[in-house]
């Protein structure tokens, strides 16, 4: 889907203090960034931005990362962001360069909410969960890695699911239906808003892999 280009996006690109145009110059110093050691967790595709700044918002004791390449929507995502929250940035980026910006071992926790399912077959390759993808984050996490998934699309979470087990990740709180089950604490995204008012199930996992402390 093709984004529209908003009038105000170019000046928040360029002067909101939340955005990390040069990730790479922080690799292996997130922390003298945020200031403190605390766990950084990561969201991919972060969209406008709800997920992130609610998370950062209840949660002060972690440090929030969020990466999307469609530079309107990162601008969205940075106007929601209040200068009082020290504990998330965004970087207007794209997957494929998670390497470049952070070093083996500094990122504690990857989310993958609402990705792209590529649907045709001859497109799998692109999905987040491929097992390409699975295991260049292996690599970024290094001895121990977590990923919390959620998606509306039945097909790309089962497809999830086999990539995931068929690379050697443990699964956990596996669900077929987030918004009916008992699971506690969860943050929606707008698309997650969006889907389940129209009555769509929510499927959620939580995938581990390595020495887990």
């Amino acid at each position: 889907m093709r984004v529209r280009k908003k009038s105000w996006a170019s000046e928040v690109l360029e002067t909101n203090k939340h955005l990390i145009h040069q990730p790479e110059n922080y690799k292996g110093k997130w922390n003298e960034l945020f200031g403190n050691d605390n766990p950084i967790f990561v969201e991919i595709g972060c969209g406008k931005g709800r997920f992130i700044s609610q998370n950062a918002l209840t949660y002060h004791n972690i440090n929030f990362v969020g990466v999307e390449r469609e530079p309107t929507v990162i601008a969205t995502a940075a106007r929601r962001l209040v200068d009082e929250q020290k504990n998330v940035f965004l970087i207007p980026g794209d997957v494929e360069n998670l390497g470049n910006f952070f070093e083996v071992g500094e990122i504690k926790r990857l989310y993958i909410n609402f990705c792209d399912p590529w649907p045709k077959k001859k497109w799998a390759k692109r999905r987040l969960t491929y097992r390409t993808f699975l295991e260049r984050y292996k690599e970024i996490f290094g001895e121990s890695a977590e990923i919390f998934f959620k998606t509306d699309n039945r097909g790309l979470f089962e497809f999830s699911l086999n990539e995931f087990c068929g690379n050697d990740w443990k699964l956990s709180n596996i669900s077929l239906d987030l918004h009916s089950s008992d699971y506690e604490g969860n943050i929606m995204t707008e698309y997650e808003e969006k889907f389940s008012g129209m009555g769509m199930p929510i499927y959620r996992l939580e995938a581990r892999w390595g020495e887990q402390k």
